[in-house]
């Protein structure tokens, strides 16, 4: 009989609370929990011979970190920063990377299960980088797999940046 409640959870059990973000007229989100901090654009340094999703590097409180411009990285087609653009600096394996997207959204919290597999292609992104798809209510939320956006080559590269 005490065994039963340790393992029955309800439908409403568990929460993913995510950061959600727009690039284009897709919004994504990641979980809360990879998201180092938001911060408005910096000035960029450029890299010379970097590939090209990556706009260059910033200094950030006497850390130099590569900057990744998620825009380029999907394959859509480049836009001016402006006010409302951010830099979401992230951990990904040991390395921290800021990726530039175009506004930020708010921090949500959803039910796991009302996220579905992703389909095969979405807005051109390729499904390797994608968790999931939330349904809310208004809206489709698409999750990004930041461990998968970045090949190990990719992150050896930027960790010697």
């Amino acid at each position: 009989m005490g065994q039963e409640n340790l393992v029955q959870k309800g439908p409403e059990a568990e929460l993913l609370q995510l950061v959600t973000f727009h690039i284009g007229e897709e919004e994504f989100g990641v979980e809360i929990l990879k998201v180092q901090e938001i911060i408005r654009m910096l000035g960029i340094t450029r890299v010379p011979k970097a590939p090209d999703f990556v706009e260059g590097v910033i200094n950030l409180r006497g850390k130099v970190i590569p900057i990744i411009d998620l825009r380029k990285r999907f394959g859509m087609t480049a836009q001016e920063h402006d006010k409302h653009t951010r830099i979401i600096v992230i951990e990904i394996n040991k390395v921290i990377v800021g990726f530039v997207v175009d506004s930020v959204s708010e921090v949500l919290r959803i039910p796991a299960n009302t996220v579905e597999p992703p389909p095969a292609i979405i807005s051109g992104i390729e499904s390797e980088y994608i968790n999931g798809v939330g349904k809310l209510a208004d809206r489709l939320l698409i999750l990004l797999d930041l461990d998968r956006l970045l090949s190990r080559g990719e992150q050896n590269m930027l960790a010697g940046i």
